[in-house]
């Protein structure tokens, strides 16, 4: 029997993903992004729960709004709904965790046909 259960608990051990592999992204992140030549930055707090990713993030005019996304790996995806001049936009974020300190990846504004790029590093 004991030579049954010790493979066992090694599959099971193998198919966790490990902490230092797969850190949580729950905290405070400065996010810098770059849109069609205009730079914004936006102070964000994620909660990570499982493969969920939700918050809210904070731009430079005091403008909050509500993340929703999700955490695959290291890839990292979240979007909120805003505006512009009175016209309604999603802002999506997709991007890797190329460390336990930054994540990078593209931005977009669907509905201005608006690309760019971002990166995400910890508050201080």
């Amino acid at each position: 029997m004991k030579k049954l259960i010790f493979p066992l608990l090694l599959a099971a051990a193998g198919s966790l993903p490990l902490a230092a592999d797969n850190p949580s992204l729950s905290g405070n992140w400065m996010v810098h992004s770059s849109i069609a030549g205009n730079d914004n930055d936006q102070n964000c707090v994620f909660t990570q729960k499982d493969t969920s990713l939700t918050g809210s993030c904070v731009s430079a005019d005091k403008t909050t709004v509500e993340i929703i996304g999700k955490v695959d790996g290291k890839k990292v995806s979240w979007a909120y709904k805003s505006e512009y001049n009175g016209t309604p936009l999603t802002v999506q974020f997709e991007g890797s965790l190329d460390s336990a300190n930054k994540i990078a990846g593209t931005v977009s504004v669907p509905e201005f046909n608006a690309d760019g790029d971002f990166s995400a590093t910890p508050a201080k």
